[in-house]
């Protein structure tokens, strides 16, 4: 299943320390991770929420890149002040082993271009880079398949699209919500408390569908209605959900609404397979 979710940029204004925004960023990865999200997507809502939605994506990626070379990829900011306290997400592009003996031929690894005595070469984590000419720039990131094992590794580079299964999550920053649904070129669904509920009917269609998902969220003071208004009428391939009915709290916050309707759309869609 080709999953994305979409959250507007608006969404830490219920929180007031970097500190609680930071955690809330960090409980939505890891949302996504354990769902297997393959796109986060942060569009813009008004044109207030600058400085939250560089913190969206600055934490975001920050988490699903493996901890090895992190140091190498992010520079000091005090956006990552708080990302030191959160637990790692423990996706697949982040669970290698740290041991070189270790690493057995055709593992997939996440590397990052280096220089070593004037000539190019990959980082995997591991204390011991292999030299390999890649065609990318020292500094990014690449990911391998191992050809060769210690101590006379030999990789070979490929894409994310290769790798069976899923590997990590993307991030991408998008405009307003209504031309991120009009451009895009699959399932969408809206979620809203004043929508129908979950049926048995539509998840049966999503199973047969190969299309891509993408699951839309607002925020907690402001839902999707309110930010679509009349222009959701619109919307083509779309169907507004209720995940959560008969709610006993006012209001269910962004990062329970994300955990909870994915844990919900994941039940209906494995039931049976």
């Amino acid at each position: 299943m080709n999953l994305s979710i979409a959250i507007p940029d608006s969404s830490l204004s219920d929180e007031k320390t970097l500190e609680n925004k930071t955690r809330k960023i960090a409980s939505i990865a890891r949302s996504c991770g354990i769902f297997k999200v393959n796109e986060i997507i942060v569009y813009r809502d008004g044109k207030v929420n600058e400085n939250d939605s560089k913190l969206f994506i600055t934490i975001l990626k920050y988490l699903e890149t493996p901890q090895y070379f992190r140091r190498h990829i992010f520079q000091k900011t005090n956006l990552l002040k708080f990302a030191g306290v959160l637990p790692p997400l423990k996706i697949p592009n982040q669970t290698g082993t740290s041991n070189a003996n270790e690493v057995k031929k055709d593992d997939i690894r996440e590397g990052l271009v280096v220089r070593v005595k004037g000539n190019k070469a990959i980082d995997i984590g591991v204390n011991h880079v292999i030299n390999h000419h890649s065609k990318q720039d020292v500094g990014k990131r690449v990911i391998v398949q191992i050809k060769n094992t210690f101590p006379n590794f030999s990789v070979k580079e490929i894409t994310k699209n290769e790798i069976h299964g899923y590997w990590s999550y993307n991030v991408r920053q998008s405009g307003n919500l209504f031309s991120l649904l009009s451009s895009w070129n699959g399932i969408k669904i809206l979620t809203s408390r004043k929508a129908k509920n979950l049926t048995q009917s539509y998840t049966e269609e999503l199973k047969k569908s190969k299309k891509p998902i993408l699951m839309v969220f607002g925020s907690t003071n402001k839902g999707i209605h309110d930010i679509l208004g009349t222009k959701i009428n619109n919307l083509q391939n779309s169907k507004v959900v209720n995940f959560f009915p008969d709610q006993g709290t006012e209001t269910v916050r962004l990062e329970e609404a994300i955990i909870g309707s994915l844990a919900i759309l994941n039940a209906f869609l494995s039931s049976n397979k």
